[in-house]
């Protein structure tokens, strides 16, 4: 064994020691979450954005939370963008001390607009640090430590960043890959010239073609381009599973969608059990990751790792009709809030966002632990009448469905309808199964929507009169990723259809010879 593998053995060896700092009592949560305030506010007091919020006067009150709380507004990306252009434009000192010299592009999945989400060198290390932390963690399993030392397989968004002169954008694994530590660099695969292909299929084709060259144990990438990837690598291979040419694969981290509607047809490509961890790494930061197999879909909250965190009930009282942000909203820190609840997150980072609306609603599963799991997003929400349908109701509800009919569903889409006065859902799934296009399965669909909500339970006996699901061709949401060039990791199939998005999907399906309805 060469010096190299030997000091990933000790490193790895030493993890059940390092891990045990993570687990952070009840009674100090508060006591850290407080210390990352005061030091990210202190850091950012000097600032345009510290200076006119008067964070010095928020550090030297009795009740630091309490004065940040009242004098610094809540708000989306709307409220912080007029700061961000500004550090854009190559402006020092706006909301985080220095130059902001990297900005990721975070195009959400039911607007066409990137946002830019300023990265600090401090976020940076932040992210570096909670990465590290995962995969401590994951070396505290059963998984033989040996394996940890093997290939570990990132499929994510291209490492290439575009300069104009004044700052980087691009991907936030652009950003942050060139600052894995070297003890891992060797362990990382694809290598870099694939890394940095902007062009998915490539990317798949070039990784397939290299895979018998690496021993891999660990992946990590959304579930449709993984499922893609074992799935085009068993097909040039003639093999039987993925197994066949990674024997030691053990682990895969997945985040950004939920796993629910691919875990299936995931597990339908192993050739033996692998190990799932969830991670929730935003552009705006490293906010949690799962840290024990024995809770699967509940992710530990990181607490002192450059954020914090508030949260709003996603109620009436708190956002309008249209899902947003009501100016005289409700925040309460995280020893405030309560297990089971829906709640918006708010973050204010070390890369100078403030008390910011990141657009994720999510639920605490385990206070005492602060572990969470993501519901939805706060324009995801259906709720044409009351019915407050949220992802997570849906992505559970299809998944029922295609439990009971034997199928894996990996994607699907709603939106409102509206046809003289009555109001409806239209769902679209798509299936590989020929034989399913064309058919009905609306009343079971709708079965287990009112089993899993009591508001839509009761609004489909009333106000919400028609819901129809069509199933059609998986490929279709492929093409219409492809032909709309959001493709790759940064992108996800919008599970809620609005707008401007929900026209564009009308049209390339009318052009596959379903008609149009009329939106809600």
């Amino acid at each position: 064994m060469s010096e190299k593998d030997n000091r990933y053995r000790r490193l790895i060896e030493r993890s059940k020691d390092v891990t045990r700092n993570f687990n952070i009592s009840v009674s100090r949560a508060k006591e850290y979450q407080i210390r990352t305030l005061k030091r990210i506010l202190n850091k950012a007091k000097d600032t345009q954005f510290g200076q006119q919020y008067y964070f010095d006067t928020i550090l030297d009150s009795g009740s630091v939370y309490s004065s940040f709380r009242n004098m610094v507004p809540a708000g989306d990306y709307l409220n912080m963008l007029p700061w961000w252009e500004k550090a854009r434009a190559g402006e020092e000192d706006v909301t985080w001390p220095g130059k902001i010299e990297h900005f990721a592009l975070s195009s959400g999945t039911s607007d066409g607009a990137s946002k830019y989400i300023p990265v600090s060198p401090d976020m940076v290390k932040a992210i570096r640090r909670a990465s590290m932390r995962q995969v401590l963690a994951i070396a505290r399993t059963d998984m033989p430590k040996d394996h940890m030392t093997k290939h570990w397989l990132m499929i994510g968004g291209s490492t290439s960043l575009n300069y104009n002169g004044t700052y980087y954008a691009g991907d936030l694994s652009g950003i942050t890959t060139s600052k894995i530590p070297p003890l891992f660099q060797r362990l990382s695969k694809p290598d870099p010239e694939i890394k940095a292909s902007d062009n998915w299929q490539e990317k798949i084709e070039r990784i397939t073609a290299e895979a018998p060259n690496w021993d891999v144990s660990m992946v990590a990438g959304v579930p449709a381009w993984i499922q893609l990837l074992f799935q085009n690598i068993i097909d040039r291979y003639s093999l039987s599973n993925i197994h066949d040419i990674w024997p030691h694969l053990e682990v895969y981290i997945h985040g950004g969608v939920s796993i629910k509607p691919y875990k299936a047809g995931i597990n339908a490509l192993l050739g033996k059990p692998i190990k799932y961890f969830e991670t929730y790494l935003a552009s705006e930061g490293f906010i949690a990751f799962q840290n024990r197999q024995d809770n699967e879909g509940g992710m530990r909250m990181l607490l002192r790792n450059g954020i914090f965190y508030e949260f709003v009930r996603f109620d009436e009282e708190n956002f309008d009709d249209h899902y947003r942000l009501k100016p005289d909203a409700h925040a309460v820190p995280m020893w405030e809030a309560e297990e089971g609840v829906e709640y918006a997150l708010l973050l204010s980072t070390c890369s100078g966002a403030w008390r910011y609306l990141i657009g994720d609603t999510i639920k605490f599963t385990n206070l005492k632990k602060r572990e969470i799991i993501i519901t939805g997003r706060t324009k995801h929400f259906l709720s044409l009448v009351g019915e407050h349908l949220s992802v997570d109701n849906m992505t559970d509800a299809v998944k029922s469905l295609a439990e009971s009919l034997h199928e894996n569903f990996e994607e699907f889409t709603v939106f409102g309808t509206l046809d003289n006065t009555v109001f409806g859902h239209q769902w679209y799934i798509g299936t590989h199964n020929t034989e399913l296009i064309g058919k009905e399965y609306t009343s079971q669909l709708d079965g287990f929507l009112r089993d899993l909500n009591d508001d839509y339970a009761v609004e489909r006996d009333h106000a919400l009169k028609h819901m129809k699901a069509t199933f059609i061709p998986i490929d279709w949401f492929n093409e219409w990723m492809r032909v709309n060039d959001k493709e790759g990791s940064q992108h996800k199939f919008p599970r809620v259809m609005k707008g401007e998005t929900l026209e564009n999907w009308q049209s390339f399906l009318e052009g596959k010879g379903i008609a149009k309805r009329n939106p809600a």
